[in-house]
């Protein structure tokens, strides 16, 4: 089978990372470990995870001119991430997120967004967009690049999808130019503007899509994910494995649905494919470094 060709826009952002006892409270400080730094951001995150399942990926982002920007690439190219489309801005510093992670895997992060603002339409790789099985986007970019991307990846033929991360009210032009919306339960919340109680998670997917036909899926943590599709829904639940650290468990749910091929080889393994990487990435410390391989995930789904 031909890899599967995947184009990922979003944020570039180096980890900077505190294990802890527990999460501060506000005006707290709490006394943690030492300092983890990993290479992070969403749609970083989500393109590593990707290729380590054997998508030929495309990154699309920006970074500063400095010393984690240049990290963030290197690591990329490492993984076999195409970095062409990674451009460098000479105004603002590449972005940073600053995270907190208790002995539960609990996380709380704070993000300096830097260069991820300038993602701007211009700079989009047209042609690998088009000739994309997937494209997929972040919320950590302008809306209106994503809108663009999704536009042009139309026209081509390939499918979108919106991980609705960090959590932000979808605009309607870009929700209608999405296949696929990724969110968890606080994201669905935002989109709808209140909060999405235990049970109501299928139907408040059915009242944000976009579209009749609009593919919604809702991470669910320990209970697993959900997708609607029509008047249909499927539901997976979590692989039970140790769990350090959830930081990167969305972006490797992503990678796992997205990789599933899910218009070819169905819903439910595409969930299944999807709740095995998410569980993965939480035994490890960090993001990137936590992305499952598929030989992991493959050996999770038969145990």
């Amino acid at each position: 089978m031909e890899p599967l060709r995947v184009v990922v826009i979003g944020g570039l952002n180096m980890d900077l990372i505190v294990q802890v006892p527990r999460l501060p409270k506000p005006g707290e400080t709490v006394a943690g470990d030492s300092l983890l730094r990993a290479p992070g951001g969403k749609g970083a995150n989500q393109a590593v995870a990707a290729a380590r399942m054997g998508a030929a990926v495309t990154m699309v982002g920006r970074v500063g001119r400095d010393s984690f920007g240049r990290e963030l690439k290197r690591s990329l190219r490492d993984e076999g991430v195409a970095t062409r489309s990674i451009r460098v801005s000479t105004d603002r510093s590449t972005g940073a997120a600053l995270i907190a992670v208790d002995e539960r895997g609990e996380n709380s992060i704070a993000v300096a967004t830097g260069a991820n603002l300038e993602v701007l339409p211009d700079d989009l790789p047209r042609r690998a967009i088009q000739t994309a099985d997937v494209v997929s986007a972040a919320l950590e970019v302008p809306l209106g690049t994503i809108e663009e991307a999704f536009r042009v990846a139309r026209l081509g033929g390939a499918r979108t999808v919106l991980n609705v991360a960090p959590a932000q009210p979808v605009p309607a032009e870009l929700l209608l130019a999405t296949d696929v919306v990724i969110c968890n339960e606080h994201e669905l919340g935002v989109m709808l503007g209140r909060e999405i109680r235990s049970g109501e998670e299928a139907a408040s997917a059915r009242a944000v899509r976009g579209f009749a036909d609009q593919l919604i899926v809702v991470t669910l943590g320990e209970r697993g994910a959900l997708a609607v599709s029509g008047e249909r829904t499927v539901e997976q639940s979590a692989f039970a494995v140790p769990s350090i650290d959830s930081t990167g468990a969305g972006d490797a749910f992503v990678a796992g649905f997205v990789c599933g091929r899910w218009w070819s080889d169905g819903l439910e393994a595409a969930l299944r494919l999807g709740c095995a990487a998410g569980a993965l990435a939480t035994t490890k410390a960090g993001a990137q470094p936590a992305m499952p391989r598929l030989d992991a995930v493959r050996a999770l789904l038969r145990a």
